[in-house]
């Protein structure tokens, strides 16, 4: 399966940087991925839902630790790419 599409929506808070949206194959997207600014640098989280206990479920998840890495990889690149792009366009210096 490839990652046919990436679409980032720039955050500015504190921990929450972007949303994300992946599309598969040109056929299949998945809808609320999070690119958090974590206690051990950027990490991506994947949809989820509150459950009535307060925990969270996840909606749609890689079921293996080589897909999760894949598709974090193409969302963290994607990510820093949107960002990139939005300091350029925006006159800000990159921090690099």
């Amino acid at each position: 399966m490839e990652i046919t599409d990436i679409r980032v929506t720039l955050r500015n808070e504190d921990k929450l940087k972007a949303f994300v949206n992946i599309t598969f194959d040109n056929q299949f997207v998945i809808r609320g991925l999070k690119v958090i600014n974590g206690k051990s640098g950027y990490f991506v989280s994947m949809p989820s839902r509150k459950r009535p206990d307060g925990t969270h479920q996840d909606i749609a998840h890689p079921v293996n630790n080589e897909s999760r890495r894949f598709i974090e990889e193409q969302v963290l690149a994607a990510y820093q790419k949107e960002l990139e792009s939005t300091e350029s366009s925006a006159g800000i210096p990159s921090d690099g």
